[in-house]
C-alpha cells in the first residue's frame, strides 16, 4: 500500500477565511443588507424600479426576495460604494476584466478598493446601474432557480480565484524581495547608496559609472548603467517562485514573454530566476523554446 508521507498545514486557507470575514462586512452579501437596511424601503422600491424594470423585479419577486440582491440601485452604491464589488462578483467577473479602459469601468474601482466616490462618479451611478441590471436580469434568466443563498454562493465561486491570486502575488512578491536581498549581499562592498522607499541599490562600477539595481513590475529586477545621455540598460531579472511544480514551467513561459518586452525597451541580457524544489531544466527548456516560437 501506497504511504502517505504528509498531509500539508491549511496556512493559506487559515488567511483565506480571515479575508473571507472581513469582506462579508465590506462588500459581500451580508454587507448588502447592512446597508439596505439604512435605506428606506420608499426609496429602495422607486429605485429599483427605476433602474431594474418592472420585467426584472417581476421575475425576481416571484422567488420572493429583495431585488437589490440581484440589481443595482443608486442609493446603495452611494451609501456603501465598496458595494460595487458585490455586483461585480455576482456577474462572475474579476477585477483584471471588470476595471478596464474598453470596459470603461477602470473610474469605478476606487468605489470596490477603498469606498472612494467621486462627484464625476457619482453622477455616472444611474448609468452603472443600468448596465449591471441588463447583465443581472441575462443571469438570473439563466438560472433554474433563484435564492438568497445561490446569489451568494456566486459571488464566493468568483471572490475563490481573487483570494488565490492575491495569494500567489504574496508568494511572487516574496521571492522578488529575496532576490533582491541576495543581489544588496553580493555587491555590498560596491554600494554608495540605498534608497528604501524606492528599492534601488546605486553602486559604483570599476569604470567609476553610477548603476542602479531597482525594483520593477515587469520585469521584476532591471540593472541598468548612468551616462551622459540615455541610460545604458544592462540585464532584465524575471524572478518565479513558489510551491506548484506542476506550474512552473508555464510560469517560465510567462517569464519569457517578459524578456521579449525587456527587449524592445532596449535590454541586451535576461535572467530567469526560479526558486522552487525539483526543478526540471529540460522541461523548461522545452518551455522557452515553445513559447519563442509563438512570439
Amino acid at each position: 500500500m501506497t504511504e502517505v508521507k504528509i498531509v500539508l498545514p491549511p496556512l493559506q486557507q487559515n488567511d483565506f477565511a480571515r479575508q473571507l470575514s472581513s469582506m462579508q462586512k465590506e462588500y459581500l452579501q451580508e454587507a448588502l443588507l447592512a446597508s439596505a437596511k439604512d435605506i428606506p424601503v420608499k426609496k429602495r422600491d422607486q429605485e429599483l424600479a427605476k433602474y431594474a424594470g418592472d420585467d426584472g423585479l417581476a421575475y425576481l419577486g416571484q422567488y420572493g426576495l429583495r431585488g437589490e440582491l440581484l440589481f443595482a440601485i443608486p442609493c446603495i452604491l452611494e451609501k456603501n460604494p465598496r458595494l460595487l464589488g458585490y455586483y461585480r462578483l455576482l456577474l462572475g467577473h474579476s477585477q483584471k476584466v471588470f476595471y478596464t479602459k474598453t470596459t470603461g469601468l477602470n473610474r469605478f474601482k476606487s468605489m470596490e478598493d477603498n469606498g472612494r466616490i467621486t462627484q464625476q462618479v457619482l453622477e455616472t451611478l444611474p448609468l452603472l446601474c443600468a448596465k449591471l441590471n441588463e447583465q443581472a436580469f441575462i443571469l438570473a434568466k439563466s438560472l433554474n432557480t433563484i435564492s438568497r443563498e445561490l446569489l451568494n454562493h456566486l459571488t464566493l465561486l468568483t471572490l475563490g480565484p481573487q483570494l488565490r491570486g492575491g495569494a500567489n502575488n504574496k508568494i511572487g512578491q516574496k521571492a522578488i524581495k529575496e532576490v533582491f536581498d541576495m543581489i544588496h549581499q553580493i555587491v555590498e562592498k560596491q554600494i554608495i547608496n540605498v534608497d528604501e522607499k524606492l528599492s534601488i541599490i546605486t553602486l559604483k562600477n570599476a569604470s567609476g559609472r553610477h548603476v542602479h539595481i531597482k525594483f520593477s513590475s515587469d520585469p521584476d529586477i532591471i540593472i541598468e548603467e548612468e551616462t551622459s545621455t540615455e541610460p545604458h540598460l544592462i540585464l532584465a531579472i524575471e524572478i518565479k517562485g513558489g510551491t506548484d511544480q506542476s506550474n512552473i514551467h508555464n510560469r517560465i513561459g510567462e517569464a519569457e514573454k517578459s524578456h521579449q518586452k525587456a527587449k524592445g525597451q532596449g535590454f541586451s541580457k535576461f535572467w530567469t530566476i526560479v526558486n522552487t524544489s525539483d526543478f526540471d531544466e529540460k522541461k523548461a527548456k522545452k518551455r522557452i523554446s515553445y513559447n519563442k516560437s509563438l512570439l
